[in-house]
């Protein structure tokens, strides 16, 4: 993985949604949607995999992989949609979704058939870490997608999935932890995690929740030896997170800027057709 690539090709995304613009000309649409436990991604790309519009919303309508507000699902991803078709000038008429490693058939459905009731086709499902190594451009390592729920885990090898598991501990855990530390609701504590003013302090409070991550990944790699471990999602945005990863496992652990956007960009990246 080329990390400065990567950033960069991020970084492009990023700064299409916040200037709600497209970099869209002609040719066919790639759309990605994450319905992820904090927040709501759709993601558009170009058929050379070039992000040309996107936009973003929090949200709790998710969690650990379920719809637990499916009406509210419905109505962020209607706005997202009418919001995207607004910039490019275009219908948004298919996309991809993701969801987390092994999650059951009929929680896949929910994800898809909240997309598919606003008008959009599902026309692939991914797994998340899968979908990640798309935009980190790695086909051996071990891709970790840290979310508000879960910790998800693919190996590759050769560029193909070889192992994929997925456990609760992720972003949520944290919150509930300075939540029980600082005597504060929960909504209180998750303002206070995403303060970049408190990050050290807080950190220091949620690393235990981040070994636990990091011990949950080295039990799945025992038997997966890899090289590299690739980190991705909004959990892990703290700028020591991967160096927990990195001395806990004893194998080299880096992550991106930006973390958060990775897998939305890597399920418009998949969004083909079965065979395509």
């Amino acid at each position: 993985m080329n990390l400065s690539n990567v950033n960069e090709y991020i970084e492009k995304f990023n700064k299409l949604i916040m200037n709600k613009e497209s970099k869209f000309e002609e040719g066919n649409l790639k759309v990605g949607i994450d319905l992820g436990t904090a927040n709501i991604v759709l993601a558009v790309v170009d058929e050379a995999g070039n992000p040309i519009a996107g936009a973003s919303r929090e949200a709790k309508v998710v969690k650990d992989g379920l719809v637990v507000d499916y009406v509210k699902a419905i109505d962020i991803v209607r706005e997202l949609k009418a919001e995207v078709e607004d910039i490019l000038g275009e219908d948004i008429k298919e996309a991809a979704v993701a969801i987390p490693p092994g999650t059951l058939k009929g929680n896949t459905k929910a994800i898809a058939n909240v997309v598919e009731s606003v008008g959009i086709e599902v026309i692939n499902v991914v797994d998340e870490p899968t979908a990640a190594a798309s935009v980190l451009k790695i086909t051996d390592g071990a891709v970790v997608d840290v979310g508000g729920g879960t910790t998800g885990i693919s190996v590759l090898k050769d560029g193909k999935v070889i192992y994929v598991a997925d456990e609760p501990t992720g972003g949520t855990h944290m919150t509930l932890v300075l939540a029980g530390s600082y005597r504060l609701s929960f909504d209180e504590a998750e303002n206070i995690k995403r303060e970049a003013k408190r990050e050290k302090e807080v950190f220091t409070v949620v690393k235990p929740v981040v070994e636990k991550m990091a011990d949950i990944v080295k039990r799945h790699l025992s038997n997966y030896p890899v090289d590299k471990i690739y980190i991705v999602g909004g959990a892990c945005s703290f700028s020591e997170f991967e160096d927990v990863f990195t001395k806990y496992i004893g194998t080299e652990s880096v992550k991106p800027s930006m973390p958060l956007l990775v897998t939305p960009l890597g399920i418009a990246l998949n969004c083909n057709r079965d065979g395509e």
